[in-house]
Order: structure tokens, then sequence, then C-alpha cells
């Protein structure tokens, strides 16, 4: 299981991706976000489709690992398009079963939901993916910094994030052990009936919790021990400093998101 869960992975390599700004990625991430919600005609969905492939192949990581990496996701991206299909009504209708009814405009709208997902998905796996959990922490506290000054506990939430994205392969790990030992003593947890293989995951839950509680009893055990509260005003040996890699990427980003604002305002619905 723990090869088809990419958040909270990361993958070294030699890329234009991996030696990016930590910043200069949360606020790619950012104004990607705000190109997914702009995205309107056929032309904005090519052009940023285009833009995650190009992103990918900089990253120098094999399509095979985020494919399966989507698997986990699989049922809601399902769940998404049915729903889309049968409930959006349309001029066209190409099907219908008494009151089950398919129109294209159905289907145009859950291929275009189905794709938002999958390219949100696969863009903020690229951050865990080419950066390092403590990397993403720093670069978070960096950018919340100015909230401070409204006593936001900015160190609080970036010690917290980073230890869940540090985390989250090792739970998997760890149910992916339990796991095993509950088919060495016999259990089935692809059984036929569906009821029967929801409580066969009952001696599988209750242990996972109690190792992750003792995980992170054994964990603020650690941090008292060593004297580490919240990093205020702790130095640090590595200092985040922008390149003109950095600039040229939002700044391309940014380029992208004014097309497509104009491509929207133009009325272009092509």
């Amino acid at each position: 299981m723990i090869e088809n869960v990419i958040i909270g992975q990361y993958v070294a390599r030699d890329s234009i991706l991996h030696r990016l700004d930590p910043r200069t990625k949360l606020m790619a991430i950012a104004i990607f976000m705000l190109l997914v919600f702009f995205l309107h005609s056929y032309i904005s969905y090519v052009l940023v489709t285009c833009l995650v492939l190009g992103c990918l192949a900089c990253s120098k990581i094999p399509p095979s690992f985020f494919i399966k990496g989507l698997l986990p996701i699989l049922f809601i991206l399902s769940f998404t398009f049915v729903y889309h299909l049968f409930l959006t009504k349309g001029e066209n209708l190409i099907f219908q079963f008494g009151y089950l009814q398919i129109y294209m405009e159905g289907i145009v709208e859950g291929c275009r939901v189905l794709l938002k997902i999958v390219l949100l998905v696969l863009m903020t796996s690229l951050l865990t993916l080419t950066t390092k959990p403590l990397d993403i922490a720093y670069g978070l506290e960096t950018i919340m910094r100015p909230l401070k000054k409204l006593h936001v506990p900015v160190e609080q939430f970036a010690l917290m994030l980073s230890i869940a994205l540090r985390f989250i392969p090792t739970i998997i790990q760890e149910l992916d052990r339990i796991i095993d030992a509950q088919r060495s003593r016999g259990v089935q947890f692809d059984h036929q009936s569906k009821v029967k293989r929801i409580t066969n995951y009952i001696p599988v839950i209750i242990p996972l919790l109690l190792t992750s509680i003792q995980r992170a009893e054994n964990l603020s055990l650690a941090i008292d021990a060593r004297a580490y509260r919240d990093g205020r005003d702790r130095t640090r040996f590595k200092l985040l400093k922008f390149k003109s890699l950095d600039y040229w990427t939002l700044s391309i980003l940014l380029l992208v998101l004014l097309g497509l604002l104009f491509l929207r305002g133009g009325g272009e619905v092509l």
C-alpha cells in the first residue's frame, strides 16, 4: 500500500523542481489552484494540462509513480464523474432509461471536473515529492511570518505540518505490517461478503490507533527531552534565498493566470 501513497513521500532527484525554493513551490501551488478555478474553455484546459505534464517531466520522477498514486482516489473520481453524468441536464440527450437521463453536457462536465481533480492531485503531490517535509515547514513558516504580528502561532503550525507530512508514510507502513500479520493468522480481507470484509478490518484499526498514539507520545517526550518548543528565534544552517529560477517560475505562472483571465473575460468558450 505504501507504494500507492505519494503524499508525504520525498523522492531525491537532480531536477529543476527539486532546486526550487520551497516558498516558490508553495506560492506556485496557490497560483495553480487559481488557475484550476478559472479553467473554462477547452483551450485553457489544454494549456494547464500541458503545464502539468511539463512539470511532471521536469521532476524526473517515473510516470508510473503518479499513476499508482492516483489509485487511492479512484473511487472519488468515479463517484464525481457519475454524479455529474446523471445530474447535469442539457439539450443533447444521448441515453434514457426511465428516470435516468444522460446528456452530452453531463459527459463534458464530468470530464472537466475529473480533470481538475487529477491536475490538483498531481501538482500537490509534486510539492511533497520534490521537497523535504522540513523545507516545506520552513518555507510555510517564512511566508506566514507577517501573521505573527496578529499573534498567530506560525511556528507551531509549521511544526505540526512537518510532523504530519513525515508520519504519513510511517503510518501506511505500519498499516501494511498489521495487515500482513493478520493475514498470517488466517484473516481474509478479500472476503466476498462486504459485511465480513468490514469486520475483518476491526483488528487492524485498533492496533493502528494504539501504535499511532504511542508514536505520538514518544515523539512528544523526545521533543520535551531536547527542550525543543516551536522554533522561535532559532538559528538555521540553511537559509532560504530566492534565485533567478524562482523568479522565472513565478513569472511564468502569473502570465498563464493572466492569460486564462483574458480568455475568460473575453467570453472564450471553445
